[in-house]
């Protein structure tokens, strides 16, 4: 199945997951797997948040930001890739002066 960005619209979500600001996503699902690209402006996060039924992959494609994942931060810059697996917690944050692209995939279990 080929998914091509450009032709799916742009959504904004703001407060996602009670984050911070909003973030703008693309997404695409067949109802057994999400995928996503988003771009999370500077100084916006998404909130914590735990996968009680799934995991995610997020890869990021430009930006720099990082992740809270059980307590503990990571950096994240281009060609990162973070797992978040299945019963943990995880945010997303962009504490950067850019916007910060991602690429996600949420597989529902």
């Amino acid at each position: 199945m080929e998914i091509v960005f450009d032709k799916i619209p742009v959504e904004a979500v703001p407060h996602m997951r009670d984050g911070q600001g909003a973030v703008s996503l693309q997404k695409a699902s067949d109802g057994k797997v999400k995928v996503m690209k988003g771009i999370l402006p500077a100084g916006a996060t998404i909130g914590l948040h735990t996968h009680d039924t799934s995991s995610e992959v997020i890869y990021i494609l430009a930006g720099a930001g990082k992740v809270l994942c059980d307590g503990v931060y990571e950096p994240l810059a281009p060609g990162a890739c973070h797992y978040c697996p299945k019963g943990h917690a995880h945010s997303l944050i962009n504490d950067s002066d850019q916007d910060l692209a991602f690429f996600a995939v949420v597989p529902e279990q």
